[in-house]
């Protein structure tokens, strides 16, 4: 087994040690990637506030199945639901909008089932940690 020395300089400058134990200083300093687009902390707050709202397929067909219709606003109103559970750090959510029901991963921003009228009635939801009622 090789016992390597790593030097203070080697780690602050970011260079390579070889397994031979030779320092490989080419790219220690190279920067990669477009540094004009947008930076990773701008991408992370996309992702985790205001992403996509996506529906798993179980949710589509519950959707046709149910007759549930959306409009670009409600979906911007289950989307804001969202947003505000996430701030509160629930996983899982109950969006109630109207007559309509929604089960949300919060971390994934799927919505998992939905329901409505008939099916809210005497109906029980587990596996849920919060509510949002828009």
């Amino acid at each position: 087994m090789n016992n390597y020395r790593i030097s203070n300089e080697a780690v602050l400058n970011k260079t390579k040690i070889n397994n031979n134990g030779s320092i490989n200083k080419s790219g220690a300093n190279r920067t990669v990637g477009n540094v004009n687009g947008p930076s990773f902390r701008d991408v992370l707050d996309k992702i985790n506030k205001g992403g996509e709202l996506k529906f798993s397929k179980h949710a589509t067909q519950r959707l046709e199945t149910r007759n549930i219709k959306l409009s670009d606003t409600d979906v911007k109103k289950i989307n804001s639901a969202v947003d505000k559970a996430q701030e509160k750090g629930v996983n899982e959510a109950l969006i109630m909008m109207g007559n309509k029901a929604f089960i949300v991963n919060v971390n994934n921003r799927t919505v998992i089932t939905a329901a409505s009228d008939d099916q809210l009635k005497e109906n029980v939801f587990t596996n849920i940690d919060g509510a949002v009622i828009i």
